[in-house]
């Protein structure tokens, strides 16, 4: 698995259309002293030239030292299905939202945006890695 540092979120968030993607599989792993979660999405990988026809792939996200965490349904929101994606690095933790918000372009994301949402990870260490489809 490949570690994100936050000066590299940025370029990961644009590796991937997360808008309109589905969240797959949410596993909650408790290890002595700290929360772990793995995230297995299915994303479309941005597209790099007008003829490229990109297929969807399985992104597997570890987030390592949860510290705070919500997984919330609304009675008129999709299960499963992921309106946008958002990360950032803040007060030592790296943040995850799998929700859209409604800040104002040049606006600068602060911990209560990502708080507010549906869906939202706070962690110590963040990586990522594609999973192969399985043969059969």
């Amino acid at each position: 698995m490949t570690n994100l540092q936050p000066q590299d979120l940025a370029q990961f968030s644009r590796q991937f259309q997360f808008a309109g993607g589905r969240i797959l599989r949410i596993r909650q792993l408790f290890r002595p002293g700290r929360l772990d979660i793995d995230l297995v999405l299915r994303v479309k990988p941005s597209i790099r030239n007008l003829d490229d026809q990109s297929k969807p792939v399985r992104l597997h996200l570890r987030l390592t030292g949860v510290d705070e965490y919500r997984l919330q349904k609304r009675p008129a929101g999709s299960v499963g299905r992921i309106p946008d994606a958002h990360f950032g690095y803040l007060q030592s933790l790296f943040f995850v939202t799998l929700d859209s918000w409604s800040l104002l372009s040049g606006e600068r994301p602060g911990v209560h945006d990502f708080r507010g949402s549906e869906t939202y990870f706070a962690c110590r260490d963040l990586m990522w890695e594609l999973v192969e489809p399985r043969t059969k």
